[in-house]
């Protein structure tokens, strides 16, 4: 369904058990809701889940020019706001789980716990020109030209030799990304900044990171760990970005104990 939210359009969909806690899911830089599937097999039973395209991707609306991680927070407390949503269980990762980090901080009363996966509390000053330099890929050749090396980030060299038909999904689903959604997140990643206040968060977290991330790598997750103190951290062997997919029943164990399913 599409709800209007904050201004925009936004693609979503409510799925799992009736009136249940709700698991907001929120997915990673050029992609969509559909990365989360092999989550909904343990949350749904238990779960409302409710899954949705950020701000220029997917099947939600394109804005034109810069976002913010304010912008995109706003984004999610628009659209619990429209279906009527108090408090949820949050799930982020990559920039999933940056917008997750400033809901825990702006929103905190919305929010029941918070799960960051693969993702950073601060973009480091050497990561600025390569978000800058794909921002102008981007623009020039589309997002063809970003999606071999996307991959390759996301998951590790044997996972890929296997090709799973996954993969093949998710490289669908960067192509399908709009360009000018792609450039309005990367401008949000650009801004990134939260190391110094997380020690304000005071919710239960539970921080996942694959242990073969190159781009927000296991320093990141532990920095987020030593900010928060009702925080757990979760390192998955054999995984690189997009854990949740290459390692997805060890991922959805930890989600499980955290949720205590």
């Amino acid at each position: 369904m599409r709800i209007k939210a904050n201004g925009i359009e936004i693609h979503c969909e409510l799925t799992g058990k009736l009136d249940a806690p709700v698991v907001v899911l929120s997915h990673s830089l050029a992609s969509s809701m559909v990365m989360w599937e092999p989550q909904l097999k343990v949350l749904e039973p238990d779960f409302r889940v409710l899954r949705y395209d950020m701000r220029g991707h997917g099947s939600s609306e394109v804005v034109k020019g810069a976002y913010t991680l304010e912008v995109l927070g706003n984004d999610v407390i628009g659209l619990l706001d429209a279906l009527d949503i108090g408090s949820v269980h949050f799930m982020g990762l990559s920039i999933g789980g940056m917008i997750g980090q400033g809901l825990a901080l702006d929103h905190a009363d919305r929010l029941q716990s918070v799960i960051l996966c693969d993702t950073a509390p601060l973009l480091p000053e050497e990561a600025k020109p390569l978000f800058a330099e794909r921002i102008t890929q981007a623009r020039k050749h589309g997002m063809t030209s970003l999606a071999e090396g996307t991959l390759a980030r996301w998951f590790t060299p044997s996972f890929l030799e296997k090709d799973p038909p996954v993969v093949n999904q998710i490289h669908k689903q960067i192509l399908a990304t709009p360009v000018e959604g792609f450039i309005g997140c990367s401008h949000a990643i650009l801004g990134l900044n939260y190391l110094d206040r997380l020690a304000e968060i005071g919710l239960d977290t539970l921080v996942i990171v694959g242990e073969d991330d190159p781009g927000t790598p296991v320093t990141a997750a532990e920095a987020i760990h030593g900010e928060i103190r009702n925080s757990e951290l979760v390192i998955l062997p054999s995984a690189a970005h997009l854990c949740n997919i290459e390692q997805a029943e060890n991922f959805n164990r930890a989600i499980s104990d955290f949720l205590q399913l």
